[in-house]
């Protein structure tokens, strides 16, 4: 039996990385029988209750297996017993580098060198890499690329920053999102949510909206000008302004549990509150948020994981870019004119964005199928290319 080490950020806190790793686990599992995933994780309950029809291994990453999230005995024995590694997600960026309750980069710089020696195969899957923007942070990185065996990356940006690093373009592969292929549940569950949600109700359509907490850390580096009470401000006069003009009911999805308050907050504050529903992953599984999503005319977002939901099910989707892989997954699905840049937030460009969306949805609907079908193709294609050590 075959042991692959996948390292991510798979504690269930968040209905994105929930759906890559579901992506990822069937890919690879259709392709290559006899594997057993090594899934090191903060929750181990839930990787083994959500994926228990594949052959998963949960290592817990609690201090007293010691470990302190990712830095530890646990990560460092699951890669070097592993045949094969795979890095995930979009892990390796330089934000908080020292510390590793928040970064993997710096102790994955460490960590994976020791197994390259080792012979073990390690491959960068479907990810997106970045931003470093510190020398002790490309540092790190170049490490983790000169002992990865190959580097499949799923954004535009992240092939631009290992071309700008040089020396890896032999390693470089172009791959897609593994949670474009989330499978969004089955009707009966929908229509159960809907009823208890009150989701979807009358002959009002129906669009989307979600918000994150990053908005602090923004401004905690000075890099934005707007005050979090403003930020909920607007955001809330946009949704009465869309529910009064366009007629329609909103549903606020939350796909990462630590945004929550901050939707609370943005649900207290909305004036049409009975035309407004909120669901999240603190609740609903992500193939539930991907069902709902599904049925939505339009979605904003800011949670990159949420704008690779809202496309995933075809649904007409533009991004508030809090952050960099934002911008990298909307260019590379050439829809990079439905973005508004956070440094640009302000209620009249908001609503701009929304009504224009809107107006489209129907051509951004047609434009839209035939990209995510090739990108569903692309992630799926990326676990062919593990067939060297797999078999």
């Amino acid at each position: 039996m075959k042991k692959i080490c996948v390292l991510g950020n798979y504690s269930g806190r968040n209905a994105g990385d929930a759906a890559l790793l579901g992506g990822l686990l069937e890919d690879v599992s259709s392709l290559y029988k006899d594997l057993l995933f090594v899934i090191p994780t903060i929750t181990p309950s839930f990787v083994s209750r959500s994926f228990s029809r594949y052959c998963v291994r949960p290592v817990s990453l609690m201090p007293w297996n010691m470990s302190l999230k990712i830095l530890g005995i646990p990560v460092l024995t699951s890669t070097l017993r592993a045949d094969l590694i795979l890095v995930t997600d979009a892990i390796l960026f330089d934000l908080k580098l020292f510390n590793p309750l928040h970064n993997y980069l710096l102790t994955l710089s460490q960590v994976l060198p020791l197994a390259h020696r080792r012979g073990v195969p390690i491959v960068l899957y479907n990810m997106s890499l970045g931003p470093v923007r510190t020398a002790l942070g490309k540092r790190c990185l170049m490490r983790v690329l000169r002992c990865a065996d190959l580097v499949v990356i799923r954004d535009t940006d992240s092939r631009e920053l290992v071309e700008r690093l040089g020396g890896f373009e032999d390693k470089l592969r172009i791959g897609a999102d593994c949670a474009l292929n989330v499978v969004p549940s089955g009707d009966a569950r929908l229509q159960e949510i809907s009823r208890r949600e009150r989701l979807f109700t009358g002959n009002r359509p129906s669009i989307g909206f979600n918000i994150n907490s990053y908005i602090d850390a923004f401004l905690r580096r000075g890099a934005e000008k707007i005050e979090r009470g403003e930020f909920i401000r607007i955001a809330a006069a946009v949704i009465d302004r869309t529910i009064e003009s366009l007629g329609v009911d909103v549903v606020l999805v939350t796909t990462q549990v630590m945004d929550l308050g901050i939707a609370e907050e943005l649900m207290r504050a909305v004036r049409c509150r009975e035309r407004v529903a909120h669901v999240s992953n603190k609740e609903y599984s992500h193939g539930d948020l991907a069902g709902i999503l599904s049925r939505l005319e339009i979605f904003v977002g800011m949670r990159t994981h949420s704008l690779i939901l809202a496309t995933a099910m075809g649904t007409p989707t533009a991004g508030i870019i809090a952050y960099p892989k934002n911008r990298g997954y909307l260019r590379s699905i050439g829809m990079g004119d439905q973005l508004i840049e956070f440094s640009d937030f302000s209620e009249e460009n908001l609503w701009c964005l929304v009504e224009r969306l809107w107006r489209e949805r129907a051509q951004i609907r047609e434009r839209l199928r035939p990209v995510i079908e090739q990108e569903k193709a692309r992630a799926r294609r990326s676990a062919e290319l593990l067939r060297p050590y797999l078999t």
